[in-house]
């Protein structure tokens, strides 16, 4: 049995040794379709993520005062306090005001120098 052992031994070192473009053939076969579902990831999921998010940057970061934002709740609301990252809103019948973080505006409804229903989109 032993004699057996050392024969699989020496001949697999052997033709490792022989066939060294076929072991660089076969880790070849096993890193490309990874290098290529690692590209396909970053084209089809990651590089959309970026750019949808640097659009909801860009439009939080161009609140203004008078602004008709909807928050991420649903609360549709006026601007009428701007401090660092924190927003003041005006909202309601009976002028209910409301203070939130820059980041929980899902979008600008309208523009304070637009009319309503012509907003950035």
């Amino acid at each position: 049995m032993q004699n057996f052992f050392n024969f699989l031994l020496d001949t697999s070192a052997a033709t490792e040794t022989a066939t060294g473009t076929d072991t660089l053939s076969s880790i070849l076969s096993l890193v490309v379709p990874l290098v290529l579902v690692v590209v396909v990831f970053y084209f089809f999921l990651l590089r959309p993520q970026k750019k949808q998010d640097k659009q909801i940057a860009s439009m939080r970061d161009s609140l203004g005062l008078g602004d008709i934002i909807i928050t991420t709740g649903g609360i549709v609301g006026r601007i009428i306090r701007i401090k660092d990252e924190m927003l003041l809103i005006e909202t309601g019948g009976n002028k209910t005001r409301i203070q939130l973080e820059r980041k929980a505006v899902r979008e600008i409804k309208a523009k304070a120098n637009q009319p309503e229903g012509k907003a950035d989109e």
